[in-house]
Formats: C-alpha cells, sequence, structure tokens
C-alpha cells in the first residue's frame, strides 16, 4: 500500500482526502515520519501539531 502525505497538515494517510484538514492536497513524496501521542509535548509544540497522529517531517 503506498502512503501519503498530506502537504497541508503534513498527516500520513491512507486515502486521498486528508480526514483532518479534508483537502485533497497530498503527496507521496515525503521524508521521515513523527508520531504524536501528547499533543502538549516540546516536539509537537514546535512543529505545530495539534492532534495525536503519524506525521511527515518533510512534505
Amino acid at each position: 500500500m503506498v502512503k501519503r502525505a498530506c502537504k497541508d497538515c503534513k498527516r500520513i494517510l491512507k486515502g486521498t482526502t486528508c480526514p483532518v484538514c479534508k483537502t485533497s492536497n497530498i503527496t507521496t513524496s515525503f521524508q521521515g515520519v513523527i508520531v504524536i501521542f501528547d499533543v502538549e509535548s516540546d516536539v509537537a509544540k514546535k512543529l505545530g501539531i495539534t492532534a495525536p497522529g503519524k506525521y511527515a517531517i518533510k512534505v
């Protein structure tokens, strides 16, 4: 299965539409993956992530 990343929110997804920001602006070209469990962590705050999930580091 091809993994895709949303170019707007950087969330890793399986379909062709981002379930978070409802956009179809996606790509298969991304580097690195980070998994956020706690949105209050320093890493999540620095990256601007507000919801737990899998995110691409560089899109």
